[in-house]
């Protein structure tokens, strides 16, 4: 009888699946097309789609002006980009010295193969490669600023978009360790680290982030010792990383507290001890699970990297602001507030997505 099922399983030919059920027919189907409502959402959506992309296409491409030097130069009914070409160094690197602009293109390519080997740990030498990313930030910094045989170069001549980079890089990669050593602190079951912990994160999550800019520009300095010149983008980016910091230790907490009591006691039973435990065990469990909240942080630092405007510092949204209370610009808002949203949603749209890759490659249940 077995012999028999076996060749009669043998002969039967795997039949493909229904044509409708696969292809793009089959995600249209799946996602946009599974229920009434979900049809009429889409169709909905592709009708104001409809009404909206070629207005806006006409304005900012086909009737638009590229060329000029003034505002008064645009004469057509779309957009007027001529500025792009007079300002776009200024959006760029804000004040830094055009003969030392290729420094700064140099830490930012720099940039790629130093987040390489922390984003993707799959790929040939990362083991060796994540040397590099720890030397990374001195790397950077010193091309920045110089010194040693750079010409230096002071940090109130950072500016624009390099602003914006340096302040958000710098306080998501500082705030993420020490986030996890403050969320760890407050579960701690030493009373006085407890209360430290919880007094830091409850302290600045109480406390709009604009008012510790104020505090690193004006109260900072004076609480600093006499001789000791703390320069005023490193106040910001120390301030920003420990406000991120608390956020991220909320963050982390909620999924130390996910966890079952059974993997701490699957830890102890190894005879682990409290760090490696922590190391080998729980963390890599908890950070998966907090992975949406820890990036949705991040996303929100990089774009509160615009307050640094409240204490007179040249980002990329102060320098638009001003560019358009020129009276050459006058009436460009529109424009610039557009160039200025594309930037930032690039970064934060690539930063969502690493999220989600990140999500479905430590999905233990694919």
């Amino acid at each position: 009888m077995s012999t028999f099922h076996r060749t009669t399983a043998e002969m039967v030919t795997p039949r493909p699946p229904p044509p409708l059920s696969r292809g793009v027919i089959g995600w249209l189907r799946a996602n946009l097309f599974s229920s009434w409502f979900n049809a009429a959402m889409t169709l909905l959506a592709v009708y104001l789609l409809w009404l909206l992309v070629p207005g806006i296409l006409r304005w900012g491409l086909l009737d638009a002006d590229f060329a000029g030097t003034t505002r008064f130069d645009c004469q057509s009914a779309g957009a007027c980009w001529a500025w792009v070409d007079q300002r776009i160094y200024q959006f760029l690197y804000g004040f830094y010295p055009p003969e030392q602009a290729w420094r700064v293109n140099l830490a930012l390519t720099l940039l790629i193969p130093a987040l390489l080997p922390v984003l993707f740990d799959r790929m040939p030498g990362a083991r060796w490669a994540r040397w590099f990313s720890l030397a990374y930030p001195f790397v950077a910094a010193f091309l920045l600023v110089g010194g040693y045989g750079l010409a230096e170069v002071p940090t109130d001549r950072f500016g624009g978009f390099m602003l914006n980079v340096a302040v958000g890089l710098a306080g998501i990669l500082l705030s993420l360790p020490f986030g996890i050593l403050l969320a760890l602190g407050r579960r701690s079951q030493l009373p006085l680290v407890r209360l430290l912990s919880t007094a830091f994160i409850e302290t600045f999550r109480g406390i709009p982030l604009v008012t510790f800019m104020f505090a690193a520009a004006l109260l900072l300095p004076i609480f600093l010792p006499p001789r000791f010149n703390l320069d005023l983008i490193m106040r910001v980016i120390i301030l920003v990383t420990m406000y991120a910091s608390a956020y991220i230790a909320e963050v982390v907490r909620g999924g130390l507290q996910s966890l079952p009591r059974g993997q701490y006691e699957a830890a102890q039973a190894l005879g682990l001890g409290y760090w490696r435990a922590m190391r080998l065990v729980i963390l890599p469990q908890a950070l998966k699970v907090s992975i949406p909240g820890i990036v949705n942080t991040f996303i929100a630092l990089f774009k509160d990297t615009t307050l640094v405007i409240v204490i007179g510092l040249f980002d990329i949204l102060n320098i638009g602001t001003s560019m358009i209370a020129n009276p050459n610009w006058l009436g460009l808002g529109t424009e610039v507030y557009a160039f200025i949203s594309i930037f930032f949603f690039v970064i934060c749209f690539a930063m969502s997505r690493y999220s989600l890759h990140l999500e479905r490659r430590l999905d233990v249940g694919r």
